[in-house]
C-alpha cells in the first residue's frame, strides 16, 4: 500500500495516539499516573477511604472513591479492570478467585470492624438486651415474628437483611451457618433486602421493630439504635481484636498485583499514622491494636 506523506504522518500520528491509549489504560488499572485513581467496593471501608482521597488531594492526587455493589461489586469491578482498588469487609474467598482466575488479588489488611445485630432502641429498652444464634437465626428466617417471644416488647419484627456479597451478610450468615448454605430469604412482608450501610441505618430508624447486620461503627452516636449482645458477648474493641466476638471481621484493599504509582501511595497513605488514624476516627480498629 503507497501513502502520500501526509497520510503517512496522519497514521504515524494514530498508531501512536493508540499505543499511548493503550499504556494509559494499563498504567490506570495498576494506579499509575494517568487518570483519576478509581477506588470502590465496600460501604464500611469507604469512610476512610474517602478521607484519605480529601487529605491526598492536598499532593495532587484524584482519587475517585465509589461503593457500586460492596465488597462483591469492587472485587468484580478490580477484576474487569475497571477500577484499581477494591474494597472488601470480608476476606477474598476462594470461589472469587476460581471466577477471576485471570486477576492477581493482592489483599492488604487495613483494619478491622463487628458486624453487630442491630435493633431500634424501643426493642432494647423493651427487653432485648442479648440474643442466641438459635435466636438470630429464628428473627432473619422469619420464625420469630413478634420481639415478645424473645422476652422484648409485644411489637412485629420487620427484618432489614443485606444483599448477597455485601461482606455484612457474609459474616452474618458464617456467624449462623459455619459453612452450611443459608436457607432462601422467608416469603414475609416483614421482610425487605437493602444494599449499603447508610441505607440500613435509616431503614432500621424509619421501623420501631426493626432488626439488620449492620457494621457497629455506623450507630455511634445514634443512640436509638442498639447492638445487642450475642451469647452475652459485646462488640468491644477488646472482644473484636481477640476475635472473642463472634461477628468480627478484616478490612481490606484489594489490588491486581503489587500497588503502583497512584494505588501505592494510597495505600501506603491508609497504613501509615495519619491513615490508620482514620480508622480511629470511623469506629474501626487499627491494625496495632488486633496485633498485625
Amino acid at each position: 500500500m503507497v501513502f502520500s506523506k501526509k497520510r503517512r504522518l496522519a497514521y504515524l500520528a494514530s498508531t501512536a495516539l493508540m499505543v499511548m491509549s493503550l499504556a494509559t489504560a494499563c498504567a490506570d488499572k495498576k494506579g499509575g499516573a494517568a487518570g483519576a485513581l478509581q477506588v470502590s467496593g465496600s460501604t464500611t471501608v469507604a469512610p476512610v477511604a474517602a478521607d484519605a482521597a480529601q487529605a491526598l488531594k492536598a499532593d495532587g492526587l484524584d482519587i475517585t472513591v465509589a461503593t457500586q455493589g460492596g465488597s462483591a461489586g469492587g472485587i468484580s469491578q478490580l477484576a474487569s479492570g475497571q477500577i484499581s482498588i477494591a474494597m472488601s469487609s470480608k476476606p477474598l474467598a476462594d470461589e472469587n478467585k476460581a471466577a477471576h482466575p485471570d486477576t492477581d488479588f493482592r489483599p492488604v489488611q487495613i483494619g478491622a470492624d463487628a458486624v453487630g445485630v442491630i435493633v431500634t432502641q424501643q426493642v432494647a429498652d423493651g427487653g432485648v438486651k442479648d440474643l442466641t444464634a438459635a435466636q438470630v437465626r429464628g428473627l432473619f428466617e422469619g420464625k420469630i415474628t413478634n420481639w415478645s417471644e424473645v422476652g422484648g416488647p409485644d411489637l412485629e419484627v420487620f427484618v432489614y437483611d443485606k444483599e448477597p456479597g455485601r461482606g455484612t451478610r457474609e459474616v452474618l450468615d458464617k456467624y449462623l451457618y459455619g459453612e452450611e448454605k443459608p436457607p432462601p430469604p422467608p416469603e414475609s412482608g416483614n421482610f425487605a433486602i437493602v444494599g449499603g450501610n447508610l441505607e440500613t441505618r435509616n431503614k432500621l430508624k424509619s421501623t420501631p421493630g426493626a432488626v439488620a447486620p449492620l457494621s457497629t461503627s455506623f450507630i455511634e452516636g445514634h443512640d436509638d439504635l442498639q447492638a445487642v449482645t450475642l451469647g452475652g458477648i459485646a462488640p468491644t474493641p477488646e472482644n473484636i481484636a481477640s476475635g472473642t466476638y463472634p461477628m468480627s471481621r478484616p478490612l481490606y484493599f484489594l489490588t491486581d498485583g503489587e500497588p503502583e504509582g497512584k494505588a501505592k501511595k494510597f495505600i501506603d497513605y491508609v497504613l501509615s499514622a495519619k491513615g490508620q488514624a482514620l480508622m480511629t476516627k470511623h469506629g474501626y480498629l487499627t491494625l496495632e491494636q488486633i496485633g498485625k
